[in-house]
């Protein structure tokens, strides 16, 4: 009923700049939160930021200072600033939006289909 779609990943140096974009459609008044999550190979899904309906934000303390989400709501539509990188930044980078479905308002959670970051040193 969501539809996510990440862009704006690629290969970077130390010390550079990226901004990547999630696109939702689909069922999008029913979504709550829209954050980013990174997978590094080997290592768990993280948390890197998530800002909720209201504008609040969360980051991971690994990208404070360097990192900033922000959403576009008229084009449904959520981005993440990256500045500073580090060669740890390296993963693939999915956008999550959760959604309150039903009568009882359960989450949901949906998934784009991943974006690589490579920063290399």
């Amino acid at each position: 009923q969501v539809q996510l779609v990440e862009s704006g990943g690629g290969l970077v140096q130390a010390g550079g700049s990226l901004r990547l974009s999630c696109a939702a459609s689909g069922s999008t008044a029913s979504i709550n939160a829209m954050g980013w999550y990174r997978q590094a190979p080997g290592k768990q899904r993280e948390l890197v930021a998530v800002i909720t309906t209201g504008g609040s934000t969360n980051y991971a303390d690994s990208v404070k200072g360097r990192f900033t989400i922000s959403r576009d709501n008229h084009k449904n539509t959520v981005y993440l600033q990256m500045n500073s990188l580090k060669p740890d930044d390296t993963a693939v980078y999915y956008c999550n939006a959760e959604a309150l479905v039903g009568y009882f308002r359960s989450k949901y959670d949906y998934w784009g289909q991943g974006t690589q970051v490579t920063v290399s040193s």
